[in-house]
């Protein structure tokens, strides 16, 4: 097809063509003969190139087709999740390598219960993984979950059961350095408790067992943190019928720290002895103070005692003393008293008196013996002189301060 156009302009790298019913093309210039310019004809021959389109409709269909072989017919596969070994308190779980085809890995994922438990480090290398501190004779629930560029993929739920204590199927064991005999009597304990046996330290190997810490397995298991006993602790668990506890069985330990049966051992002894009873608190009560005469009753006593004294011709004994604070205790002694106020009253009765409280019972009794001697005299009776007083004489009154001899 021949097609002719005018140039109507020609810049830098285009030039605008025009078609017989004056349109407008703007062409690139390098394609135009050197010589043009402006009102120039040009005759441009149009023609479809069959050969070429076949050429380029060909590779881009290999082009797709290698998209889809590599993208579009393999997808990532769900994480396939097992249990590997259960005990008393820990779970140790694997899963087949991981495949995620063509796609970008985003990380993957444990859930323990349908809550995290953590996210698997290096997932295309590590492909087991050990959970520890779970309870006793419990179930639980885990699940893997993939995420990839291509999408998200759960592994199916897996449901994990732990062991009693009395069950030692979950124990699996890796020989140490011991002695040729002491390693078949162990391989028999091992088979008879129903416990597991490898030669190598694994991820799923619960105790070491040896007599001598040397050697690289004894270094890799002190290095996992896996509990290093003697072969005695097997025995132990075969002799209770249950898992025992480690701390005894160490390499270095005591063996008086072992605990052999539940009927041995002085604690044991102690709680079957009986129990003493203890002595009950008693009240020791204090029997009340006598009661004491009075003043009034004190000075009939001693008129009658002067009394019948003058008649039998001997002087009468003195009056008893009249302490004040004992006529307080001898009336508050009629009174129930607690054992409170009873230790105040004997507490009283032990402090000494003061000299002035001597003074003002000196004082009482010479008031009282003037009293009864007034009584006596109105009685009519004799009354007795008092001790240390003689009788006055005359010449004793005339006696000055110059005839006292010194």
């Amino acid at each position: 097809m021949l097609v002719s156009l005018t140039v109507g302009k020609v810049d830098a790298g285009v030039a605008v063509l025009l078609t017989e019913d004056k349109r407008l093309i703007e062409f690139p210039s390098i394609l135009l003969p050197p010589d043009i310019s402006s009102g120039s004809i040009v005759d441009i021959t149009v023609s479809r190139n069959h050969e070429s389109e076949s050429r380029s409709a060909s590779a881009f269909h290999n082009l797709q087709s290698t998209i889809y072989r590599t993208f579009g017919q393999k997808t990532p596969s769900p994480p396939v999740l097992r249990c590997r070994n259960a005990t008393q308190t820990s779970v140790v779980l694997e899963w087949d390598p991981i495949d995620i085809a063509t796609a970008s890995l985003r990380g993957l994922t444990l859930y323990r219960n349908g809550s995290k438990a953590g996210t698997i480090p290096n997932p295309r290398e590590v492909h087991s993984t050990k959970l520890s501190g779970l309870a006793v004779d419990t179930e639980y629930t885990f699940h893997l979950v993939l995420r990839t560029s291509a999408g998200t993929y759960s592994s199916e739920k897996l449901k994990v059961m732990t062991h009693k204590m009395t069950e030692l199927s979950g124990i699996t064991i890796t020989p140490g350095q011991m002695p040729a005999a002491l390693r078949e009597s162990l391989n028999a304990t091992v088979q008879r408790i129903g416990a597991k046996i490898v030669d190598t330290v694994r991820i799923d190997t619960t105790h070491f067992i040896c007599t001598d810490g040397r050697g690289q397995a004894w270094e890799k298991a002190v290095e996992n943190n896996i509990p290093v006993v003697v072969p005695d602790w097997i025995k132990g668990c075969e002799r209770e019928g249950r898992l025992v506890g480690v701390r005894g069985y160490y390499l270095n330990a005591d063996p008086r720290l072992r605990q052999v049966g539940p009927g041995v051992g002085a604690p044991q002894q102690q709680l079957r002895s009986p129990q003493q009873p203890q002595p009950s608190p008693t009240t020791q009560v204090t029997p009340p103070t006598p009661e004491r005469a009075t003043a009034s009753q004190r000075g009939s006593i001693a008129s009658d005692v002067r009394q019948s004294g003058s008649e039998e011709d001997t002087p009468p004994p003195p009056p008893p003393k009249f302490d004040p604070e004992t006529e307080k205790v001898s009336n508050e002694a009629s009174e129930p008293k607690t054992a409170t106020d009873e230790q105040k009253v004997r507490t009283s009765d032990l402090k000494p008196s003061s000299p002035s409280v001597e003074d003002e019972e000196e004082s009482s009794e010479e008031e009282e013996d003037e009293g009864g001697d007034e009584k006596a005299v109105e009685a009519g009776l004799p009354v007795r002189e008092k001790q240390g007083e003689g009788s006055k004489t005359p010449e004793d009154d005339k006696a000055s301060f110059h005839d006292v001899s010194l």
